[in-house]
């Protein structure tokens, strides 16, 4: 029979309910798009700026065997179904044949303009092979015998073509039915990650079923008969989403409709492999579709249809530079979702891009200071990683900081925080003293300070590499810092961003540092000072020689040292030798630096901040500094500054073994003229001046504002009380008519401010000594008094009012020829008799000589009582020994009150001559 009588036939044995409507084609062309079961496909037309119209078509007078559905969980009553014998055969037989290729179609029956029944030929014309037919002699669809007229003679040629399948024991007409007719479809997997190991990595045949859009997909796998739902690694396409008001209505993301037909139209139902790279944190597989004519993650790339994602490009096997050179292309070329695509692009002079320097200081767990070839020395930051933080340890300790398990005192977060310790030693170890080659990513600009973070200056972010090793990388990989997250339009990042993410990705899977499972052992670092220093001094010096850490340089000669195995930091100043002090806080102010104090510390930073030392103490100071020698390499540090003359020689050193080399190396800089000694000429005969013989006297007005504990008093002179009481109140108009805001102030320690003293609630010029949470404590410079207060209650000093303007009127004095007892009971008796003699009368003040403090003579001015001789009078106090002999008439006349003292019994004379014995007992230590 021929074909157009087929096709006559097949019209005239077509279903004949209403006429369909005169818009409907009777016939057409168009490509398969989908093939929805062994009888019914899905064709579309030819793209015209846009994707394609498309139509449902049924093949006519035929049923194929049903698919398995799975359950729909938004429709009641829904339940899963298996495939009826052969259903999968039958859709693979026509998927095989016609998918992806132009058909004409004929149609016999049409309900609506985009489904209808008809006659499916394979081809350009009704001359092409006739799908029907196809499937009923293949003997995967059965002929519907129902209202048909017994003379069509297309519907009993297929009549024909069935009895002939039947016979022959073809599709679903075989006997005994084969295995494997009915698939044994696996809808949901249990465990992904599992799923995904069990293949190795190997690609895997598979059939592409639905895609969702350009970058999500489900295929069907024909050898496990498994349906798995997966995105694609490493990119995202733009997305459709469903409308929150009405859910069966799709929101298109700009170029999502052309992004799921560019890969409709090259996958969708075609053979092709896919590669199971990974799962994402929702549980999706995470996977790579090839294809014979290439990659589709790169396609979509290249064609400006997806962007590449940071958290799953690490899972890509083939590479994920691959993907950023295809995704740059695409923005170069600025098409679709890059065509409004604008580069941020950094100035960065070539010379600073690129350059090589020498690791002076391992500044924190991300970041280092670089000594350049030229001497100036460049902070520079790992590019996109951070340090640890305590909420990134995936095993938290069961005692923290956070529950009360820190050491008391102000917390450090290199000691505190696990792994940060363990971040920063491995930069240590691998880079101090080291030559490195930094090529710099981008700069991160400066951000301000908000209540919330506080500010940074601009950052220069780079790659760091050291013998061939991205040390960033190396840090990642060891789980001891994080990756920093950047938005996606952020192009600054490291240029080796990916293989950050991979290492990362790498340490996770095996547990390392930060993923441990393991609980971090705690760690308790001491600093001590005070009586804890005198208590380790006789261990230290048992211990000879022992190893250290310089965690920091104050000074050109004084260290902050790191115990690693005793876990104690303690304060280390240089023996033998005397450096340049640097700049610092004093009573009037900030005092300047002495000459050399700068390179002294600079010199001593670039040799030990950081290094391994090995350290010998032999004393303790007064403030709990351990006193001793340091080592570097085997070179003694304190000879260093002496050779390159940055410190003299101490008298102290004479008593070392180690005098002799630190004499020569000072002399070696005294002839050579350097630094310290650069001006240094030989030392002439010295004039022997003789000592004046007559005190000096030359008094000046004073009202004493302060008497102290240790009987020291503060004085302000009378003849700068006007300018004091006029910058007083224009101060306080100023305050007041501009009030400060309370908290905004952040006190700092050393700082100036205004604060309100509590007894009068007025404000006055202070300087903070200490900061303990929200109470300050302040010392009032202009009236020598001290308190605590809470911190609204003071402010910025405004700058007119500041120390240049006036300098601190309160000036600390101590007696002179006046020893002050020890006992705290007899001190205090002394302390009451002094206020006594102090009121609010005025003074004559005359300095007699200088040791620390300035030691004077103080006079009522009216009455010329000498408070000093006072005190001695009634026994409260005792004569201080001195040797001057201007000083000789003065000391006679106290000596011989305190002698009237003695024989009266007075106060501290009540039990007899407490100098008889030095009796420490009664409150008495012998002067010096």
């Amino acid at each position: 029979m021929s074909t157009q009588a087929a096709t006559q036939a097949a019209a005239a044995a077509a279903p004949a309910p209403t006429p369909p409507p005169a818009s409907v084609l009777k016939q057409g062309r168009g490509v398969v798009k989908l093939v929805l079961s062994g009888d019914s496909i899905i064709i579309r037309g030819q793209p015209k700026g846009g994707p394609p119209p498309e139509k449902q078509i049924s093949l006519s007078n035929i049923t194929a065997p049903r698919l398995a559905r799975r359950a729909n969980p938004n429709i009641e009553g829904s339940v899963e179904t298996n495939d009826e014998p052969c259903a999968w055969e039958s859709r693979e037989n026509l998927r095989k044949r016609i998918i992806g290729k132009e058909i004409y179609f004929v149609v016999d029956y049409a309900p609506s303009n985009d489904r209808c029944y008809g006659t499916v030929y394979l081809g350009t014309s009704i001359e092409g092979e006739n799908l029907t037919e196809l499937q009923v002699s293949e003997g995967l669809a059965e002929v519907r015998k129902v209202n048909v007229r017994s003379d069509n003679v297309a519907h009993n040629h297929l009549i024909e073509l069935e009895e002939q399948a039947k016979v022959n024991g073809k599709g679903k007409w075989a006997q005994p039915t084969p295995e494997g007719a009915v698939r044994n479809v696996t809808w949901n997997i249990e465990n992904p990650r599992n799923f995904v190991d069990s293949f190795h990595g190997e690609a895997i045949p598979a059939v592409i079923e639905t895609v969702r859009d350009g970058s999500m997909m489900r295929a069907s796998l024909p050898n496990t008969h498994h349906q798995i739902q997966f995105i694609l690694s490493g990119i995202k396409c733009p997305m459709i989403r469903r409308d929150p008001e009405d859910p069966k209505k799709e929101v298109f993301e700009p170029y999502a409709a052309e992004a799921k037909f560019f890969v409709e139209s090259r996958l969708l139902q075609r053979d092709v492999k896919i590669v199971l790279e990974g799962v994402s944190n929702q549980n999706l597989l995470l996977a790579t579709v090839l294809h014979p004519n290439g990659n589709i993650t790169e396609l979509l790339l290249r064609d400006g249809f997806a962007r590449c994602v940071d958290w799953s490009i690490t899972s890509y096997t083939q590479g994920p530079e691959k993907l950023r050179s295809f995704e740059k292309q695409a923005k170069e070329r600025n098409v679709r979702i890059w065509k409004d695509y604008v580069p941020k692009v950094q100035d960065i002079d070539p010379k600073e891009k690129n350059f090589h320097g020498k690791v002076i200081q391992i500044l924190y767990a991300d970041s280092i200071a670089v000594k350049l070839p030229n001497d100036i020395i460049k902070t520079i930051h790992l590019s996109s990683i951070r340090p640890p933080r305590y909420d990134d340890v995936v095993c938290k300790p069961t005692q923290s900081k956070h529950e009360g398990g820190a050491t008391k005192g102000k917390g450090r977060a290199l000691y505190d925080v696990p792994y940060l310790l363990e971040a920063r030693e491995f930069l240590r170890k691998k880079l101090i003293g080291k030559k490195v080659q930094v090529c710099v990513d981008y700069i991160k600009p400066a951000s301000s300070e908000t209540d919330v973070v506080g500010g940074f200056p601009e950052r220069t972010c780079a790659t760091i590499t050291a013998g061939g090793i991205n040390i960033a990388e190396a840090l990642v990989s060891k789980g001891l810092v994080k990756v920093v997250r950047h938005r996606q339009d952020d192009d600054s990042r490291s240029a080796h961003y990916d293989s950050l993410l991979a290492a990362e990705q790498r340490a996770s899977k095996t547990g390392k540092g930060l993923y441990s499972k393991k609980e971090p052992v705690p760690r308790h670092v001491t600093d001590v000072t005070g009586d804890s220093a005198k208590n380790l001094l006789p261990f230290l010096q048992r211990a000879n020689k022992f190893e250290a850490i310089v965690e920091y340089v104050f000074s050109g000669s004084r260290l902050k040292l790191f115990l690693q195995k005793e876990s104690r930091l303690i304060t280390f100043l240089l023996a033998g030798i005397e450096c340049p002090r640097g700049a610092r806080n004093g009573p009037q102010g900030v005092m300047s630096g002495d000459p050399f104090s700068e390179e002294a510390l600079a010199f001593t930073k670039e040799y030990c901040m950081n290094r391994d030392v090995k350290v010998q103490v032999e004393s303790l100071d007064k403030a709990g500094s351990f006193i001793g020698w340091l080592w570097i390499d085997d070179s003694n540090l304190s000879e260093m500054l002496l050779d390159r003359g940055l410190s003299r020689l101490h008298f102290t050193a004479e008593r070392s073994s180690y005098y002799k080399q630190l004499q020569a190396a000072e002399e070696g800089a005294r002839n050579s003229l350097i630094n310290m000694w650069e001006n240094y000429e030989e030392p002439k005969e010295k004039v022997v001046v003789e000592e004046p013989v007559e005190r000096k006297a030359n008094f000046r007005n004073v009202f004493v504002t302060e008497v102290t504990q240790q009987l020291h008093v503060y004085c302000q002179f009378a003849d700068n009380g006007p300018k004091l009481d006029q910058l007083m109140e224009q101060m306080r108009t100023s305050l007041a008519s501009d009030p400060p805001l309370p908290g905004s102030y952040k006190a700092r320690r050393g700082d100036f401010c205004a604060a309100k003293f509590t007894m009068d609630d007025m404000w006055y010029r202070a300087r903070i000594e200490k900061v303990d949470g929200e109470r300050v404590h302040v010392h009032y410079i202009d009236f020598g008094n001290k308190e605590i207060i809470q911190a609204a209650r003071i402010a910025a000093l405004p700058a007119d009012y500041n120390t240049h303007v006036l300098l601190p009127q309160a000036s600390e004095y101590a007696l002179a020829l006046v020893q002050a007892p020890e006992d705290i009971d007899s001190l205090g008796d002394a302390f009451d008799t002094m206020c006594s003699l102090v009121g609010t009368q005025q003074f004559l003040v005359n300095t007699e000589y200088k040791d620390t403090y300035d030691h004077v003579t103080l006079l009522n001015k009216d009455t010329k009582q000498d408070v000093g001789k006072s005190l001695i009078t009634d026994g409260v106090c005792t004569v201080a020994k001195r040797g001057e002999k201007r000083l000789g008439k003065l000391l006679s006349e106290y000596n011989k009150e305190q002698d009237k003292a003695k024989k009266a019994h007075l106060n501290l004379w009540r039990y007899g001559d407490i100098t008889a014995d030095d009796a420490t007992e009664f409150g008495f230590k012998k002067s010096s």
